[in-house]
C-alpha cells in the first residue's frame, strides 16, 4: 500500500504547521494568507440553482447535461474567443486538482514518458507525473525542452504562484513548437478572469490556435471566479479526440460531477455580474496588501494576475515566513513551488476585508 505514496513528495502544507501555530498566537488572531481558499459568500443565484436541483436521485452523466455543455461552450466562445467550440470540445471534471493529479495516468503515461511543467509551479503537476511513474521535467522556456519522449506539456497562465501571464505572441510560438513535435499541451487557465496588470489569453483563443484545437486543452475552474471551491466545479476544453478518450476512461471510473453542481455551474457561467463583484473585492484587497508589503520592505515581482502577490525581501523564504508569522500573518513559502522560489513567499489576498485590514495594520 505504501508503494504509490512513496513516489510522492512530502505534503508541503504539513511543514507550515509550526508557523501557523505562531501566527495563531497573535493577540488579535491569525491572518491566513497562505492557502488562498475563497472566503466570500457563494452568489445567491448559484445557491438557488443548486437547491432547485437538489432532488436528483439518479446518477449524473460524466459528460454532463446538454444544458451544462451549452453553458460551457457559450462561455468559451464569448469569454475566451474560442469561436469553434462545440459539445465534443468540453468535459466537466470534479475540481481541477483531481484532473491535474490524474491526467497523466488517464492518458496512459508511465515509465519512459516525460511530463514537463514550469520551474516555478503548482506542485500537483509533479504529483501527477509521479503517480503514473513518468519522468517529471521542469523548464524555463518549453521550446528549449528535448521533445523526445515528451508526452505532456503543462503551461500555467496566469501562473500559480507568481501571477505571471504568458503573452499572446508567446503562446502562439509555444503552440507552434508543440504541434511541430506532436507534444500535447494542457494550459491551466484557472485564474484567467483575474488579470490585473495584464490581460490573460487562452490557448484556445482563435488568434493563438488558429481555430483548431488539435493538441491543445485548457483547464478551467469556478473555484476562484465564483467562490465555488467547495462545489468542485471545473471543466476542460479543447481537442475533441483527447477529451473523447478521457470521457471514455472517466465513464469507467465513475468520475461524475454531481447533478446539483452541474446546475449550479450553468447558473454561474451564465452570469457576469457576480464575477465583476468578486473581482472588485479582490482588487481592493490586492491594492491594500501590495502597498503595505512594499512599505514593509518587500519587492513584488510578476503578480500581473491571479489571487497572489509573489514577494521577496532577498532572504530565505522560511526566514520571511517566520518573520510574518511573528506578526500573526501566515504566508506560503516559495519553495513549495520549486527550488527557484527559495527566496520568495506567496501572499494570497483571499482573506476577508477585516483580516486584510488587520494584516495591513500589522505590517505598518
Amino acid at each position: 500500500m505504501a508503494a504509490v505514496s512513496a513516489r510522492l513528495p512530502v505534503f508541503p502544507w504539513d511543514k507550515l504547521e509550526p508557523y501557523k501555530a505562531t501566527a495563531a498566537a497573535h493577540p488579535d488572531g491569525i491572518v491566513d494568507l497562505s492557502v488562498g481558499t475563497p472566503v466570500d459568500p457563494v452568489p445567491q443565484l448559484i445557491r438557488s440553482a443548486l437547491v432547485a436541483a437538489a432532488d436528483s436521485p439518479g446518477y449524473p452523466t460524466v459528460w454532463g447535461t446538454p444544458a451544462l455543455r451549452d453553458a460551457i461552450t457559450g462561455w468559451l466562445r464569448g469569454r475566451l474567443g474560442a469561436s469553434a467550440a462545440g459539445h465534443r470540445n468540453v468535459l466537466p471534471v470534479v475540481g481541477s486538482k483531481e484532473l491535474v493529479a490524474w491526467l497523466p495516468t488517464q492518458l496512459g503515461l508511465g515509465p519512459g514518458d516525460k511530463v514537463a511543467y514550469p520551474r516555478l509551479a503548482y506542485p500537483t503537476y509533479e504529483v501527477g507525473a509521479r503517480l503514473c511513474g513518468a519522468e517529471a521535467v521542469v523548464y524555463d522556456d518549453p521550446t528549449e525542452l528535448d521533445p523526445a519522449g515528451l508526452k505532456l506539456l503543462w503551461l500555467n497562465s496566469p501562473s500559480n504562484p507568481t501571477g505571471a501571464v504568458i503573452p499572446k505572441d508567446e503562446l502562439v510560438r509555444i503552440v507552434a513548437w508543440a504541434r511541430e513535435h506532436s507534444v500535447l499541451v494542457f494550459n491551466d487557465e484557472c485564474y484567467l478572469e483575474l488579470g490585473w496588470e495584464a490581460e490573460p489569453v487562452s490557448v484556445l483563443h482563435d488568434d493563438v490556435c488558429g481555430g483548431s484545437y488539435e493538441g491543445l486543452v485548457a483547464v478551467h475552474s469556478l473555484s476562484k471566479r465564483s467562490n465555488l471551491a467547495g462545489y468542485r466545479a471545473a471543466f476542460i476544453a479543447g481537442d475533441a479526440d483527447v477529451l473523447g478518450e478521457l470521457l471514455e476512461i472517466r465513464k469507467h471510473g465513475g468520475m461524475m460531477t454531481p447533478a446539483p453542481v452541474q446546475a449550479a455551474t450553468v447558473a454561474a457561467l451564465g452570469d457576469d455580474a457576480h464575477v465583476a463583484e468578486q473581482r472588485a473585492r479582490y482588487a481592493a484587497r490586492r491594492a491594500a496588501l501590495r502597498a503595505a508589503l512594499e512599505a514593509h520592505g518587500f519587492r513584488v515581482e510578476h503578480s500581473e494576475a491571479s489571487l497572489y502577490l509573489w514577494v521577496t525581501r532577498d532572504e530565505p523564504c522560511w526566514d520571511t515566513v517566520a518573520h510574518l508569522a511573528g506578526l500573526g500573518i501566515l504566508v506560503a513559502p516559495g519553495d513549495f513551488y520549486g527550488e527557484a522560489g527559495a527566496r520568495h513567499v506567496r501572499v494570497a489576498f483571499t482573506a476577508t476585508d477585516e483580516r486584510v485590514d488587520a494584516a495591513v495594520k500589522r505590517l505598518a
